[in-house]
């Protein structure tokens, strides 16, 4: 049976039709729809399956790992900075190996177009040991999460799965296959020797680990396939893995070149490396195109006749584009590419996150303000975001830049302000409260409570649970936590100035918390009300709102030298008409 299926939808559907009862995320573009398929088909289809997003990627890891412990089939799925906070978990999985198949989802995102760093998890497999399969269109995605799962169980041992942004965000048809249904009972097995395993039980794991790679390496099913050019010698050959092996096979079908040959890996860690050297030999030259680190070139021994990215014939960054194989292989001397501009990503219309970076600004002109990972990220574009890291660092950062100016006798006269998100301060942020507060750092934390995990997808934090911000950092140690509707602008800037002044008074850490809705999370926003506002003939043109504010329901009408606005995306928060100077947009106010 046949369905058109989204690249996250396909391997949703092989992780159920491979018997997975243990599901679990933590959300981050380009994997997030993943879970949220299974919870779609949990419900569908009545399944009895546990499914969950867990406050990080180390805690989904384990969770699910657990659940493989105890014999069951399970996975866990992320993007591939999140595969760095489970990678303690990750490298002793594969000593201790798993019992039921157990099949780590992170979804890899070249270029990057929303994260980070565009690092390859392919290497993360190669440093864990952990074999790693890189599937080049959507539907083998889905034979290969189900394969993989078949594999881990088969070796014991945990498979990586590593589809990339244009894979999971791919429509394409997908033949789904008839599966026997698995059935099984929770079984755990007592085996301190594995399951608790000290360090002299961990090098015969390790020796364990090396016999598993070699025989996974031998497996006939994941040689190296043909998929473009005959079988007799060609000078030229590419070796290329996932979503690269299925843009060149189309880049020269469409070109019609005919003197290249094609191998792509499926599983390029780990090698059998005999093969590929074979290979190597039979042609006169080697063009290994990947995304988006040369793990394949890493593996080649002999390279004399093989190029890529490690002598820069393929560029050493970036995902792979139609101009570089152009150079490469068009016969073709001419490229047009097309130019594409768009606007720069900026929060939404009503978000509230504008309102608090706004009152940050207004509060602090002269401010130091170390950001976090998330839609506040935006913030950079109100000139109220100056560092971000990795999630949770905001803290961290800031508390090492209020030490540094404590050390040079400045602190009094630099303020610092950290933000953070709802979802990244139960992610990653507690800790490191804990640890300034124990320091006596002195900052004011900002932490933007909009009730949900907003630039992924709303999906739900642990506060719809009950587990409030606020008791976190009563309990953190916190003495000055106040909650306020960042709408309210000059309460809000009232809040971050005592705030701070209480910082700096007791040498600590103050937390401010901005508590409204996403305006995207259409459940939680339907009870606010919303403010019926316009732009009258008194507007001078001084553009606070579209350049300070930054708001972009906004517009500029040069020939009239005045703002208007854009009725299509107004969200009608009304926040604006606090924010002009001259009162020209009016409004109900608080």
């Amino acid at each position: 049976m046949k369905q058109i299926l989204l690249g996250n939808e396909a391997i949703a559907k092989g992780l159920i039709d491979a018997g997975c009862t243990i599901l679990t995320s933590y959300p981050g573009t380009p994997a997030s729809e993943i879970l949220q398929t299974i919870f779609f088909l949990r419900e569908k289809e009545d399944l009895q399956i546990h499914a969950e997003w867990s406050v990080n990627e180390k805690v989904a890891f384990e969770v699910a790992l657990g659940g493989s412990y105890a014999g069951l089939r399970a996975a866990v799925s992320m993007k591939q900075v999140g595969l760095n906070v489970a990678s303690d978990s990750l490298l002793s999985s594969a000593y201790t190996g798993v019992k039921g198949g157990f099949l780590v989802i992170s979804a890899d995102d070249p270029g990057p177009s929303s994260s980070q760093t565009e690092q390859d998890s392919r290497m993360f497999a190669l440093f864990a040991k952990v074999p790693v399969l890189d599937p080049s269109t959507v539907y083998e995605a889905y034979l290969m999460t189900v394969r993989g799962i078949e594999l881990s169980e088969s070796f014991q041992i945990p498979f990586i799965l590593r589809p990339t942004t244009k894979i999971c965000h791919q429509r394409a048809d997908v033949e789904i296959r008839k599966i026997p249904a698995v059935t099984r009972k929770a079984d755990f097995v007592k085996e301190p020797s594995r399951w608790a395993a000290t360090p002299a039980y961990r090098y015969l794991l390790h020796k364990e680990l090396n016999a598993k790679l070699e025989r996974i390496s031998l497996l006939l099913d994941f040689s190296p396939t043909i998929i473009y050019g005959e079988k007799e010698r060609k000078k030229r050959a590419v070796i290329s893995s996932g979503y690269a092996a299925s843009f060149l096979y189309d880049f020269l079908t469409d070109e019609g070149i005919d003197d290249v040959t094609i191998y792509k890996l499926d599983m390029p860690y780990p090698l059998n490396r005999k093969k590929i050297q074979d290979i190597v030999d039979f042609h006169d030259e080697i063009i290994v195109i990947e995304e988006t680190y040369p793990l394949i070139e890493y593996q080649i021994t002999d390279r004399r006749n093989v190029k890529g990215r490690l002598d820069g014939t393929v560029p050493s960054e970036g995902e792979i584009k139609e101009e570089t194989v152009h150079a490469l292989f068009s016969k073709r001397k001419s490229y047009n590419k097309l130019s594409t501009y768009g606007k720069k990503p900026t929060l939404c219309p009503g978000c509230p996150h504008r309102s608090s970076f706004y009152a940050i600004k207004e509060a602090f002109y002269d401010g130091i303000f170390p950001g976090d990972i998330g839609c506040y990220t935006l913030g950079i574009n109100l000139g109220t975001v100056d560092t971000c890291l990795c999630m949770g660092a905001s803290i961290s950062i800031a508390a090492g830049i209020s030490r540094a100016y404590k050390l040079s006798g400045r602190l009094d006269k630099t303020p610092i302000v950290a933000a953070i998100g709802d979802s990244t301060f139960y992610h990653s942020g507690i800790t490191p409260l804990i640890n300034a507060v124990k320091e006596k750092s002195t900052f004011l934390l900002a932490i933007l409570d909009n009730s949900t995990t907003a630039m992924t997808g709303n999906q739900p934090t642990p506060a719809m649970q009950k587990i409030e911000i606020e008791d976190i950092c009563k309990a953190a140690g916190v003495g000055y936590i106040r909650c306020v509707n960042p709408n309210n602008l000059k309460e809000m800037k009232k809040m971050l100035k005592e705030g701070w002044e209480e910082a700096l008074k007791n040498e600590t850490v103050s937390v401010v918390i901005a508590k409204f809705p996403c305006v995207m999370d259409k459940e939680h926003f339907a009870g606010y009300q919303k403010r019926e506002i316009y732009i009258d003939d008194d507007c001078t043109g001084c553009r606070v709102c579209i350049d300070s504010f930054e708001c972009p329901a906004i517009l500029f009408d040069g020939s009239r030298a005045k703002a208007y606005i854009d009725e299509g995306i107004c969200s009608k928060c009304g926040i604006c008409a606090d924010v002009c100077p001259i009162f020209a947009i009016k409004g109900d106010k608080f």
